[in-house]
């Protein structure tokens, strides 16, 4: 039984949601408009000021796509009513991030500066964190999926490295660091 399929999905009074056929779910918020076909062997259905999912059958496929659709409906209701935001630290002397328009532009150490694009419903801000100085990139919008991916997108661009930690890294991600060559010296003598 899936445990988390089970959940009701609290419907916020802003927030108007329209079950078309073959489950394309259209969600309308403060924050903006998200539609999604979700899998069409699962009910939806609206009581009360919540949404509940309900599977057909009680085999593999319908449990697995069971709390898959309550997660991804789930989402798009937590997307139109306050948004996601990742937040990305960059460390490295020199390394800088400025916006260009809506596109943001990197300088990590390369020869010339990486200009990314957001997809659509994504937006970038620069700033700086407090106390420490280190250029902070924050990525919003109401698509968690595509949140999640331009913040992979930018980290991808230079990962943290090991032994200074220089490079792009999620907020309050933990990079291991290793010992570097004179480790190794002071271990063989």
């Amino acid at each position: 039984m899936s445990r988390i399929g089970l959940l009701p999905i609290a419907k916020p009074n802003n927030v108007k949601i329209d079950i078309g056929p073959e489950n394309v779910v259209t969600v309308e918020g403060p924050k903006g408009k998200l539609t999604r076909a979700l899998w069409p062997k699962i009910k939806i259905q609206e009581t009360d000021g919540e949404l509940r999912v309900e599977r057909q059958a009680d085999d593999k496929e319908h449990r697995s796509m069971h709390g898959l659709t309550r997660t991804l409906l789930n989402n798009m209701v937590l997307g139109v009513s306050a948004g996601y935001e990742k937040i990305l630290v960059i460390g490295g002397v020199g390394y800088r991030a400025a916006l260009d328009g809506k596109n943001l532009t990197l300088q990590v150490g390369f020869s010339h500066p990486v200009t990314i694009e957001p997809l659509d419903g994504v937006t970038f801000e620069v700033g700086q964190e407090v106390g420490t100085r280190e250029p902070l990139i924050t990525i919003r919008g109401i698509d968690k999926e595509k949140v999640g991916q331009m913040a992979a997108k930018v980290r991808a661009v230079k990962p943290p490295e090991p032994y200074k930690g220089k490079g792009i890294r999620y907020k309050g991600e933990y990079i291991r660091r290793k010992a570097g060559k004179a480790g190794k010296a002071a271990k063989g003598k």
